[in-house]
């Protein structure tokens, strides 16, 4: 009898075993195949993917073009014939898991010809700024002493291969697809307790933005490369607290021969935007005139550039036929400059037939960009006689248009997004 009563126990402790856990699986607290853990070092896309639609028609951009080494990332200054590199970083903070919504980071370090700020003697720079959407900027441009020669180190200092850069306690390493950018407030004499630490990951290919020679840019005296929509993960701290960050960002790296004087390039302006939808678009536009006679004229210029990317830089639509317009000036720097504070800027494809390969595809697609780009919060530094040059960098807002036709017909995409800018000014 009690071994029977034992035996029905059992079964009846078994059924009950069971059914809970039926019950507790259909409810969803068991999960008999937990979700793979992604690895530590590999950066993790945490933002919601946008509704897809439809897409721009894109560029052929030769394999050459998106051929960067290891060698590349490295410096190239200590090269007799080169005189200025940056290593620059961007992000805007949009992600999900982000406790600085669409605050803004800028950080570049830079080797200037001693030339760029002339009488100063200290021509090693670093730039580190965080801007947020309600007016606060933090963090600023820097500019210290180097050594006689490429022997006698100065503040900046870099190696090969791979980004290793750094100035005082800021620097910059890795190598493509992940760099670690580590900056503080204190090494550009920031007031407040500032340190950030990004990690990038690219999701895509470099593209050569411009070089001297048609295949092996890695030979060029003077070149460009950039790298959008990058994932970017980190904590930044400010007075004694710390945010945990995430976004978009993208990293840059040039450099220019001895021959390209200040003279030749009086200013320029740099846009790197993220839109809401998910693209990036990268912008720039150099004056080679003073700007009482470049800035306020409407004209297409041969030295600026636009690349859309709607795949985080694993496709682009490249428009070399860009006008940028400045629309609106704030403070003067010097006489007869100011700083531009917002602008209009169309792109279409180019009939150059120095662009005839990139924009091949392009023809007949009535391809067009439209943007209104206007600065929010901004800094200022400017270096007075007898440098006499400007920078400001900022976050900005951008509104505007691309349209184009394929085979399914007319398209028109409105576009809004948030952007960083960073401009300089010459007074000659």
């Amino acid at each position: 009898m009690n071994r029977t009563v034992k035996k029905i126990d059992t079964i009846i402790l078994v059924i009950l075993i069971v059914a809970s856990t039926l019950f507790l699986y259909k409810a969803g607290y068991i999960n008999p195949f937990p979700p793979e853990q992604p690895h530590p070092f590999e950066p993790t896309n945490t933002s919601t993917p946008p509704e897809e639609g439809p897409s721009p028609p894109t560029s052929f951009i030769p394999s050459s073009r998106r051929d960067v080494s290891a060698e590349d990332e490295g410096v190239h200054y200590n090269a007799l014939r080169i005189n200025r590199e940056w290593w620059y970083f961007s992000a805007i903070l949009n992600g999900d898991h982000n406790e600085l919504p669409d605050w803004v980071v800028q950080i570049s370090f830079n080797h200037m010809a001693r030339s760029d700020l002339l009488g100063t003697n200290k021509p090693d720079l670093l730039l580190v700024t965080l801007q947020s959407p309600n007016g606060s900027s933090f963090g600023g441009i820097v500019n210290k002493q180097r050594g006689l020669n490429i022997i006698t180190q100065g503040t900046l200092i870099a190696s090969s291969p791979g980004v290793n850069v750094q100035f005082v306690d800021s620097w910059a390493e890795g190598q493509y697809p992940d760099w670690h950018v580590h900056a503080e407030g204190k090494d550009v004499e920031d007031s407040h307790d500032l340190t950030i630490d990004l990690d990038y990951h690219a999701n895509a290919l470099p593209i050569w933005v411009f070089g001297t020679r048609v295949f092996d840019e890695s030979n060029s005296p003077l070149a460009d490369y950039a790298i959008l929509g990058c994932t970017v993960t980190g904590k930044i701290t400010f007075d004694g607290k710390t945010y945990t960050v995430s976004g978009q960002g993208h990293h840059e790296h040039a450099w220019a021969p001895n021959l390209l004087s200040r003279t030749s390039i009086n200013g320029w302006d740099w846009f790197r935007i993220t839109l809401q939808n998910g693209w990036s678009i990268y912008a720039n536009s150099f004056y080679p005139t003073p700007e009482k006679l470049s800035s306020k004229t409407s004209r297409i210029n041969p030295f600026s550039t636009v690349l859309l990317t709607t795949d985080n830089g694993v496709t682009f639509t490249e428009l070399k036929n860009v006008n940028l317009k400045i629309t609106d000036e704030d403070s003067r720097i010097f006489p007869f400059v100011k700083m531009p504070s917002a602008f209009t800027l169309t792109a279409e494809p180019s009939l150059n037939p120095l662009y005839l390969v990139s924009q091949s595809l392009l023809y007949g697609t009535k391809t067009s960009l439209n943007l209104d780009i206007s600065s929010t919060t901004a800094y200022n530094k400017v270096w007075k006689f007898p440098a006499f040059v400007g920078m400001k960098t900022s976050s900005s807002t951008v509104t505007g248009s691309l349209s184009w036709s394929d085979t399914d017909g007319n398209h028109d995409v409105s576009l809004t997004g948030v952007g960083v800018i960073w401009s300089m000014r010459a007074l000659l």
